[in-house]
């Protein structure tokens, strides 16, 4: 059976999935971007416990995951990873960000939650190139879901056209040499 994978143009803020992945910074504490909006959209719960993660743990390394609760997103949890800053790719980025969204997943299944939303990880103020972090995200995903059965269903939400085109690219090939 083929992963269930949706990709759409949109704001992760507002969709409807069990966990929704926030490409945090090490801190924990909101940031830019991605980052920003879904603290902005949760409201004050969640900086709450991201700064209960933080006194228990210290700060989320990159390639790592944590899991708090959603507040006022629709979602029951949020799922911090920091990915990768890219530095040209000499500095173990890919196996960093492929590390960050394996994390979740693992999170997501360890938590019992069937669906879970994406956003594309380290593509924003961390200069990851597009074409690549698609790739990665996508090849990860897929093959996790191949091999696990939770979570269920992950959509990759894209802020931009470009991105999600970039996406859809990669999944379609990823489904065709499948298909093979």
């Amino acid at each position: 059976m083929k992963p269930q994978i949706e990709i759409i143009q949109g704001d992760i803020t507002t969709v409807h999935v069990d966990a929704i992945v926030n490409a945090a910074n090490s801190s924990l504490m909101g940031g830019g971007g991605v980052d920003g909006a879904i603290h902005r959209a949760a409201g004050p719960e969640l900086l709450e416990a991201c700064k209960v993660v933080r006194q228990q743990q210290g700060e989320c390394p990159p390639g790592h995951a944590v899991i708090t609760v959603a507040g006022n997103l629709p979602a029951k949890a949020v799922i911090h990873t920091v990915g990768p800053v890219w530095h040209g790719g000499e500095q173990h980025e890919a196996r960093i960000l492929e590390d960050a969204y394996r994390n979740c997943l693992r999170l997501a299944a360890d938590n019992g939650y069937t669906t879970m939303a994406f956003p594309a990880i380290s593509t924003g103020v961390y200069g990851y190139p597009k074409a690549e972090a698609a790739a990665i995200a996508v090849d990860t995903v897929y093959r996790y879901l191949s091999l696990k059965p939770l979570p269920e269903k992950v959509i990759f939400v894209c802020f931009d056209e470009e991105t999600a085109g970039l996406y859809r690219q990669r999944l379609t090939l990823r489904m065709n040499e499948f298909d093979v």
